[in-house]
This record gives C-alpha cells, sequence and structure tokens, in this order.
C-alpha cells in the first residue's frame, strides 16, 4: 500500500511535476481547485498497473462492477484503486502524476480545468449523462417548506457540493430559475441533509443519492429534479455529461495496451450495469456510503463510451462546457471533441 500521510497538495505537486514549467501549470491549476486532499487505496490485482481515482458516489457504479467482477483481472490489468474526498482533487492528482485515470462520476469540468492548464493532458473514454429521467442532479428543500419553484427561493440560503462545476450549476440555475438574491454556501454533499434538517441552509443544488436519502428519512423533498438540463442545456430531457471517466493522455502514450485492456474492460461494466441494474447496485456497498434500503432506491446513472456518442451528444455536452467559458472559469473555450478518446 502507497504510504500518502506525508504528502499534502503542494508537496505532490513539487515531487511528481518535471521542471519549473510543470510546476508553474500546477499552481495555476490548484488555484482554481484548492488543496489535494490525501487518498486512501482501496484495493489492487496483479498485472500492469494503472492507478485509478474515484469520488464514492452512485455514478462510478460501472467501475465498481467491473472491480468486483474481476474484468480488470480478466485483461490483465492490475488496477490500484484511491479514493478522493472531491472530484476535482481528483483531476488534480491526476494532473501531477499521482493518479493515471478517474472512474466515472468526476465532475466533466473539472477534468477541463486540468485540460486548458495543461493542454492535451486528458482523454474522456466514457461519460454519465444525466437528465429528468435518470437523475443525477437535484434541488431538495425541507419536506415541510412551502416552495414550489425554483423563483420561491429567492433570497435563501442554498447549500451547494465543494469546487468550481458544483458552484458554478448552482449558481446558474438559481439565477435562471428565477431565484434571484439566493446565497449559495458550499457543503460536502454528504452534508447538505443534515444542514438542512439543522436550519443552517434553506435547500441545496445536490446529487444523488442525497436527495433519496433526505426522502427516506423523511428530512428534505425534491423541488426539482433534472436542473441542469433544463436551465442550463435548455430541454429537461437533454443528456447533461456532468461526469467522466478519463485516462492521463500521458498514461496512454506510455501504456496504449494497458490503456486499450482497461478501457474494454471498464465497458463490460458499463454493459453489465445496463442490463443487469438491480444485480449491480450491490457493488454500490464498500466504494459509497450506499447500502440497506438505500442501495435499491438510489437512481442509476446512464453511459455513453467514447465511441457511442451521436453529434447531439457532443453538442449538448459542448454546450455545458461552453457555460464555463461564458462565465469566466475557462480561460478560453474548450472543444469536448478533442477531449475524446479515440480508440
Amino acid at each position: 500500500m502507497t504510504d500518502t500521510s506525508n504528502i499534502s497538495g503542494a508537496s505532490a505537486t513539487s515531487t511528481a511535476a518535471s521542471g519549473s514549467s510543470r510546476r508553474q501549470v500546477l499552481q495555476g491549476a490548484g488555484a482554481l481547485l484548492g488543496t489535494l486532499a490525501m487518498p486512501a487505496i482501496v484495493r489492487a490485482q496483479s498485472g500492469p498497473k494503472i492507478r485509478i481515482g474515484y469520488w464514492p458516489i452512485a455514478a462510478g457504479l460501472p467501475f465498481y462492477a467491473a472491480m468486483e467482477l474481476g474484468y480488470f483481472k480478466e485483461a490483465g490489468v492490475n488496477v490500484e484503486v484511491i479514493k478522493f474526498a472531491a472530484a476535482q482533487q481528483i483531476m488534480e492528482g491526476m494532473l501531477a502524476d499521482r493518479v493515471d485515470g478517474c472512474a466515472n462520476g468526476t465532475g466533466s469540468a473539472n477534468i477541463a480545468v486540468g485540460e486548458i492548464a495543461a493542454p492535451g493532458s486528458f482523454k474522456i473514454f466514457c461519460a454519465n449523462p444525466s437528465n429528468v429521467k435518470n437523475v443525477l442532479d437535484e434541488v431538495i428543500v425541507p419536506v415541510a417548506s412551502s416552495a414550489k419553484t425554483m423563483a420561491d427561493l429567492k433570497g435563501k440560503r442554498i447549500g451547494s457540493g465543494p469546487g468550481i462545476q458544483n458552484v458554478t450549476l448552482a449558481k446558474t440555475i438559481l439565477e435562471r430559475g428565477g431565484a434571484t438574491g439566493a446565497t449559495v454556501v458550499e457543503l460536502p454533499i454528504g452534508q447538505h441533509v443534515a444542514a438542512i434538517a439543522a436550519g443552517q441552509i434553506d435547500g441545496a443544488y445536490t446529487l444523488e443519492p442525497t436527495g433519496t436519502i433526505g426522502r427516506l428519512n423523511g428530512t428534505t423533498r425534491v423541488l426539482e429534479a433534472g436542473v441542469i438540463s433544463k436551465y442550463v442545456l435548455g430541454d429537461p430531457m437533454a443528456p447533461w455529461f456532468g461526469g467522466s471517466a478519463a485516462l492521463t493522455s500521458a498514461f496512454i502514450k506510455a501504456n496504449p495496451e494497458v490503456a486499450k485492456k482497461y478501457i474494454t474492460a471498464y465497458g463490460k461494466g458499463v454493459a453489465y450495469v445496463r442490463s443487469k441494474p438491480v444485480e449491480a447496485r450491490q457493488f454500490l456497498k464498500g466504494y459509497t456510503a450506499i447500502e440497506g434500503a438505500l442501495t435499491s432506491e438510489v437512481p442509476l446513472a446512464a453511459y455513453t463510451m467514447y465511441n457511442e456518442f451521436a453529434p447531439a451528444d457532443i453538442a449538448h455536452f459542448q454546450k455545458f462546457f461552453d457555460l464555463f467559458s461564458e462565465k469566466g472559469i475557462f480561460s478560453s473555450r474548450l472543444m469536448v471533441d478533442s477531449m475524446l478518446y479515440k480508440g
């Protein structure tokens, strides 16, 4: 097991980067993304090693399933699994060469920030689209709240997950939904229900399974689901590619055959989740905090592999990225197609 006890975001940057230019790139990304968390390594298998970072949410299910069903082992790939506290920290870990890739659920915009800081560094090979049907994103309020529409949150304190992607999206949907004067408060997603129950915030832009947890314990209710598709993409059924699985270009270049084997095995995990969603849910346990009754209740994301993207999908993905250019988060316009793995 790798010892990460003495590695901070700053020291990881200085030890992993080669040369002053690399350090400058990482310092620039760090200004946007914050300090790199110290991850916990879960398990590894035999064979050529690939280090994969993941955020413990339901969207990573194909990766969890592929691990537990032995798909990577069958492919002769040794996967070292590293859990991070937040999605943007995974991207910084990839940029600092502490991990070679990420599982689904890692914020696509977070990956894009790294790509802008160091062009050509990342290749997305699977994304997890959501909308009002395949629910991931939602706004929740106290179960007794009188709010009926987004506009009813005017002047309220609204929680948001940490990081540039979550905060930017929270502010955008509140603004476009008519909730003028609302204040966005960054909180870990796992604290959203408790913060609402304690009266610290009046609602939250959050991700599943938060809404399901609040519903099951009688604390919160969903005011509106699929909010990014509706307020950012302009269609409640439009696919929002908010999370992605990716590998670093450096790893792909240095280990092309291992990368292909890994992506193929990952694709088997996607196929398993699609064909056997009920059976696949069991693999949420151990990788996430989802267990018990929640395992059968939490909505599952959809998945699109790199060779399944239709022109309309890429257009919706691009519209999502363009929001961050419009808001000044991205220093330049980033083209989605340039980041997709080509096989």
